[in-house]
């Protein structure tokens, strides 16, 4: 017993000697061996130097990271090599593993019937565990939707990244008890696309949305009170350049049709107005004054807003600018 306790004590003493000469050594690095001053890496020089002399300790160092160069996150992401960047559209923020579809092994020869089978009892048992509880299946399928919309609707990346940011959160205050996925889902997008600056009406939403306008609007308001989500009233100018675009008008109509907005808001003509109206009646007002060849049936077809609305609008518009209608 007496031997291996003396073995145990004198290993444990060897250990700690191993330890107190790392450190003492660590210590010793950082110091200038000239005037006992701190050293510090210079990384662009790939140098050691004393702070306080300017002694070069040691050169042509190492440099253990990447061989690029980033000046902002989007860069960042988009150079480095160890993956793709987390997404907040996927329900698993893309971390998880997928298995292709094609049948095809790495030299693109197609795989035999045993091992067909096998890859999709695979993908069976890997769908399972990406969504292992009843929220994840929910979120999974939210996203799905919200990026159907969002294609359909030609919105943004940044868009669909804030409407997912969106519904995450209702989902986790339990918000969505008593409502539908596809309501919620809408709802979310509809919010971020205003956020953003990016607005759609509410006819665009319900065209490609599966809920109607009455559930949309009514899911909408009770997201947002409970979200305590900031969503300023949306602008008519911001709908101006989709239109004119969509219409294949000039940028000199875009520009008149943006000072018809401004002298009518400053006439006070825009209170109560649905801004939908008033963005379609500027680009057809102004496509009059720049002498454009447009329709009312074509600009009433690209807002999805009716024709009287357009014809009273822009002679509301044209007077509030000083011009005869």
């Amino acid at each position: 017993m007496s031997e291996i306790h003396t073995r145990i004590n004198s290993g444990e003493q060897g250990a700690q000697s191993e330890l107190e000469s790392e450190e003492t050594s660590i210590e010793t690095e950082d110091v200038c061996p000239e005037c006992g001053g701190h050293t510090q890496l210079d990384a662009e020089h790939g140098e050691t130097v004393c702070e306080d002399c300017g002694l070069v300790v040691e050169e042509n160092e190492i440099d253990h990271g990447p061989e690029w160069r980033a000046f902002d996150a989007s860069e960042k992401d988009s150079k480095s090599r160890v993956g793709a960047p987390t997404t907040k559209m996927m329900h698993d923020k893309g971390l998880s593993t997928n298995i292709g579809w094609q049948d095809r092994d790495a030299y693109g020869n197609s795989l035999s019937s045993s091992q067909r089978q096998k890859m999709q009892r695979l993908r069976t048992w890997n769908e399972r565990f990406r969504t292992r509880d009843s929220k994840e299946r929910n979120l999974k399928q939210a996203l799905g939707e919200i990026d159907r919309m969002a294609s359909a609707l030609g919105l943004p990346k940044n868009v669909r990244e804030t409407s997912s940011v969106i519904y995450r959160r209702a989902l986790s205050e339990d918000l969505l008890p008593g409502r539908s996925i596809e309501g919620v889902a809408t709802a979310s997008l509809y919010a971020a696309a205003r956020q953003a600056s990016n607005p759609r009406s509410l006819d665009e939403m319900t065209h490609v949305s599966r809920v109607d306008r009455m559930e949309l609007t009514r899911t909408y308001r009770y997201i947002i009170r409970e979200l305590g989500l900031e969503v300023a009233p949306a602008d008519p100018e911001s709908y101006v350049p989709r239109f004119c675009s969509e219409l294949g008008l000039s940028d000199e109509t875009e520009r008149r049709a943006r000072e018809l907005i401004d002298a009518a808001r400053n006439d006070g003509v825009l209170s109560g107005k649905s801004p939908v109206g008033i963005a379609a009646a500027a680009v057809y007002a102004a496509a009059l004054l720049t002498n454009e060849k447009v329709t009312q049936s074509e600009v009433s077809d690209t807002a999805d807003i009716s024709e009287v609305t357009i014809r009273n609008r822009y002679k509301e518009l044209l007077e509030a600018d000083g011009v005869p209608a």
